[in-house]
């Protein structure tokens, strides 16, 4: 049965001068064509995951590609059989990933681009002179990432930098980046090559556009993705479990975020765990009255004001009804 929805995940590096202006802008059109979603807005261009109707979100990308700024933005849809998001959330933030790499412009220096088929050629064959590197953070890959991948230690992308020192030994090889949708690869890349890395490529698109065209082989685990999903597979040809539970130790590949507020830990739970500790990560969470009702999966909505950044606005959160 054909499904209804679709998930759209893309970046496009680009130059926004009237950022505050086009956010308004772009908030009236999803509004206007019932998406929902998460969209960021800086002056280095735009980033978001968006869903809804099919033809809604066709018509979405035909907005988007519509300005000469983000003509050749690289949509990666995954059809859904809901909507992903309850809310819309359209930002201006300083940049469309959070990292520590303002400086650099990946319209003027970044990794070169592997395809999805070219890239599963590599993992089939994984010549010595070639580096697989996942460049997301330890929730991420803790729970999916390519077999025989190099992972790094980090909390956040903007803690990449520092890890990169760890790496010079690599120096000599062929280095390839790995990420969710490839934005973070855009800069990723750049700074490899920037610290005298000088065979330096990236996965086109990232692990969902590899799973779209290449049907996912050789990624173990799931994907963590940035939606009420929280995970999605990938893998259609050898999928595995690579990791367990955070309480009982069993593989499991259901994510959750705690259900304490002031904690919110992304962690793998099995759903007879998730309900015996209420959703929570440790009896101490447990007992925090701040806690949240667990509903079974394990995600929850933000209920903040947010912080304009770049102009110091506070703004309540869009909403649909």
């Amino acid at each position: 049965m054909e499904k209804k929805y679709s998930i759209l995940l893309y970046y496009c590096y680009a130059k926004v001068e009237d950022f505050e202006a086009y956010r308004e802008e772009h908030h009236l059109f999803c509004i206007e064509n019932n998406l929902r979603g998460r969209i960021i807005i800086s002056p280095e261009g735009l980033n978001g995951t968006v869903s809804g109707l099919k033809e809604d979100c066709e018509k979405y990308m035909e907005y988007v590609k519509s300005d000469s700024r983000f003509a050749d933005t690289e949509f990666k849809v995954e059809p859904h059989d809901q909507m992903a998001f309850a809310k819309l959330h359209v930002r201006v933030k300083p940049e469309i990933v959070h990292s520590s790499l303002r400086h650099i412009n990946p319209r003027e220096k970044t990794g070169g681009y592997v395809e999805p088929e070219d890239f599963r050629k590599i993992l089939e064959e994984q010549p010595e002179d070639t580096v697989i590197l996942d460049v997301r953070s330890n929730y991420e890959h803790n729970v999916g990432r390519f077999k025989n991948a190099l992972t790094l230690d980090i909390d956040n992308f903007r803690d990449f930098p520092e890890k990169v020192k760890e790496l010079d030994h690599l120096k000599g090889k062929k280095v390839v980046t790995y990420c969710t949708g490839g934005i973070k690869c855009e800069k990723a890349s750049a700074y490899l090559l920037e610290q005298g890395f000088e065979n330096v490529y990236q996965l086109h698109g990232g692990i969902i556009k590899y799973g779209i065209e290449a049907e996912g082989k050789d990624f173990e685990g799931k994907c963590y993705v940035f939606d009420n999903r929280i995970t999605a597979d990938v893998n259609k040809v050898n999928p595995t479990i690579v990791s367990r539970c955070h309480i009982t130790g069993e593989p499991t590949d259901r994510m959750v975020n705690c259900a304490n507020p002031e904690c919110n830990a992304h962690i793998p739970m099995s759903e007879e765990a998730g309900w015996l500790m209420d959703g929570c990560c440790s009896e101490e969470c447990r007992n925090n009255p701040a806690r949240r009702p667990y509903d079974g999966t394990g995600y929850y909505q933000k209920n903040t004001n947010h912080y304009n950044p770049i102009k110091g606005v506070k703004r309540e959160p869009a909403k649909i009804d």
